[in-house]
């Protein structure tokens, strides 16, 4: 499993509800097992510059590089870049079980 978490700080205060419902659109790709697009809660004192994060699971890399090459994620690209200032992003391979499903016996 992969784990897609990407953060993103918006240019301008007023831009971060942009950011979010723009990158909200990126939930009707298919191919993750789950996605969400959350504001940070910033409650860390030692830093607070990230405003939106996305968080996605993905069965493996070819699941993950197909939601990449989807016509909507380029498309919510060329709408979000514009409206932010940073964005990081890492890509987790995971041996534990998928979100929602239960460990027992491991």
């Amino acid at each position: 499993m992969i784990r897609h978490i990407v953060f993103f700080s918006a240019a301008r205060p007023e831009d971060v509800d942009a950011v979010r419902s723009g990158l909200s659109q990126l939930a009707s790709i298919p191919h993750s097992s789950v996605f969400e697009v959350s504001l940070n809660s910033k409650v860390d004192p030692l830093g607070d510059e990230i405003d939106v994060v996305v968080y996605a699971e993905f069965a493996d890399a070819e699941a993950l590089a197909a939601y990449k090459a989807h016509p909507i994620y380029a498309e919510t690209t060329r709408k979000v870049r514009p409206l932010r200032k940073l964005r990081f992003s890492a890509d987790v391979a995971s041996e534990a079980a998928p979100s929602g499903e239960s460990r027992a016996g491991k």
